[in-house]
């Protein structure tokens, strides 16, 4: 299934508490538990003002799905082609 990315532009995210990050897990978990298609959370980044999330999902509807459900914001979602590291080096 593809991996993809989704940019979201949330001014001071990085001020949130781990309480805030806690409630905004809870209720992304909760959605996804509920959600028919098969989408997964991997994990997620928080800088000042974006969170990048990593999900597995059957496309990108599924995520925009789960975003409009959580009221989430999207700034965009890409789909994951490759991964590289310093392994690939060589």
């Amino acid at each position: 299934m593809p991996k993809y990315i989704i940019e979201r532009e949330i001014p001071e995210a990085g001020l949130l508490t781990p309480q805030d990050l806690q409630v905004i897990s809870q209720k992304s978990c909760a959605i996804l538990n509920n959600m028919e298609s098969s989408i997964q959370w991997l994990e997620s980044y928080v800088t000042d003002d974006k969170v990048y999330c990593l999900y597995i999902a059957p496309d990108e509807a599924a995520i925009r799905m789960h975003a409009k459900q959580g009221e989430f914001p999207v700034t965009r979602v890409a789909q994951i082609r490759s991964v590289i590291d310093p392994t690939t080096a060589e």
